[in-house]
């Protein structure tokens, strides 16, 4: 509205100063080398606007014309870059796809087009790697690395490159210098760690852990339950070397950070029963039970209750399997003891009561035993042991990547080197009898020797 105003108002000026000069024209008279012109101002006036317009226009004509050729130019080149790029995109599907001819093809092109090395040497990188030539990729990886804005790449590239060649010095190498760089990507973060459980460098994966959780790269359940076994390994070290108080301390840490961690628990229970402090155990073990019941904690509770026969032995399971009775541990834990001190009835009335339809091969084991220790029914022993033959796998150690399972855990697994992916639970499939000696190494989660 106010642009509108303006408008009239300069109309309206226009008009008047136009009547103005119409009643008031005025005479001018020019004298120029002997030249005399007579007219009057407003044709003089127009005269002079005329020339100015002619002029304006002559000089934007002039103006436009010098800029044909840049504009000719930049046309040109936009439209190379629009082909570069649209090379350089045909190039990366082909890489994604594995098509390793149309991946050069298509690479060369986009260089020829935008002729910008930054751009075309990723694609050139891991169009030479899908045509397997490893080593062309790791030059053009390398030369990444002269680039601020390609070093990440560069330095990501030969990282994958050495993981996949399993060499794991030079990619743990490789996963600092990219930490450095991009110390808040999971990517990074993730690999670094992996690699440092793997070298057994426990304290760098522990500070590598922390800070992944504070740039909440990883959620701080898991940074608590990670830190808990990094501890518990570095404690097994300290014990393998000797050193007593280290391991007590880095036991007491692991398991303070995740009390559901069972090797650590069951390692502790028994740390603290060699020292002397029964009660400390007992009451771990106890509180352990009540929330996941474990074999390995059997052996480990006798030796806090200070039980020194088969009879106390039997006491003590009887009063661990009060604090979870309806579990199959707490069932066979009290029948296994009976066994050792030769209550029959108490042992068949817990291992019946475990077996049901279902007898695990355990049960089966451990009823085998009962029928020829209690009567001497060899046949009926037999018959047990043909069930255990088939019946449902006892729990073991199975890692939830692979599904690998062994008898004793470990931070790594043996086969896909996942770290802390052990689980207690049935593997899918065991073949074959064991004896009861197995079943109970299969129960026990500290590979090591008893406490000394």
């Amino acid at each position: 509205m106010l642009r509108g105003l303006w408008l009239l108002v300069l109309l309206g000026a226009l008009a008047s100063a136009a009547a103005w000069l119409a009643d008031d024209p005025g005479d001018v008279t020019l004298h120029w080398r002997g030249w005399r012109l007579d007219t009057s101002f407003s044709l003089l006036l127009g005269a002079v606007v005329l020339i100015a317009v002619a002029a304006a226009l002559l000089y934007r004509l002039w103006i436009a014309l010098g800029r044909v050729p840049g504009r000719l130019t930049k046309a040109r080149d936009e439209r190379r870059r629009r082909r570069g790029y649209l090379a350089l995109t045909r190039g990366m599907v082909a890489v994604a796809a594995g098509d390793a001819d149309e991946a050069r093809r298509q690479t060369r092109r986009a260089d020829v087009l935008l002729g910008d090395p930054p751009l075309t040497m990723l694609l050139s990188a891991q169009a030479a790697r899908l045509d397997g030539d490893k080593r062309a990729a790791g030059n053009f990886f390398t030369a990444m690395l002269g680039r601020p804005e390609t070093e990440f790449l560069g330095v990501r590239g030969l990282l994958i490159q050495a993981m996949n060649d399993s060499d794991e010095d030079k990619a743990l190498d490789l996963a600092h210098r990219a930490y450095s760089l991009r110390p808040k990507s999971e990517w990074v973060a993730s690999n670094l760690f992996d690699l440092q459980v793997r070298a057994g460098r426990w304290v760098e994966a522990g500070e590598t852990l922390s800070r992944s959780v504070r740039h909440k790269l990883v959620s701080g359940d898991a940074g608590r339950r990670g830190r808990a076994v990094i501890r518990y390994c570095l404690g097994l070290e300290a014990r393998a070397r000797g050193d007593g108080a280290e391991y007590l301390k880095a036991l007491l840490k692991a398991h303070d950070l995740d009390p559901e961690f069972i090797p650590a628990a069951v390692s502790l229970a028994r740390r603290l029963a060699a020292d002397a402090k029964k009660r400390k155990a007992a009451s771990l073990i106890e509180r352990a039970w009540r929330r996941q019941p474990h074999p390995g904690f059997v052996e480990a509770y006798g030796e806090a209750s200070g039980a020194k026969d088969a009879l106390e032995q039997v006491a003590a399971a009887q009063r661990l399997a009060e604090l979870n009775p309806g579990h199959v541990e707490s069932r066979l834990a009290v029948a296994a003891a009976a066994l050792d001190a030769e209550l029959w009835d108490e042992a068949r009335k817990n291992l019946e009561a475990a077996a049901g339809d279902g007898a695990s091969a355990r049960v089966c084991r451990l009823m085998a035993r009962l029928e020829e220790q209690e009567g001497g029914d060899t046949s009926a022993a037999r018959e047990w042991l043909m069930r255990a033959s088939m019946a449902d796998p006892e729990p073991a150690w199975v890692c939830d990547s692979c599904g690998n399972w062994v008898a004793e855990w470990t931070a790594l697994c043996g086969k896909c080197s996942e770290f802390d992916s052990f689980v207690w639970r049935a593997p899918p499939h065991v073949l074959g009898l064991a004896g009861e000696g197995e079943s109970i190494r299969l129960a026990s989660p500290d590979a090591l020797p008893p406490e000394s």
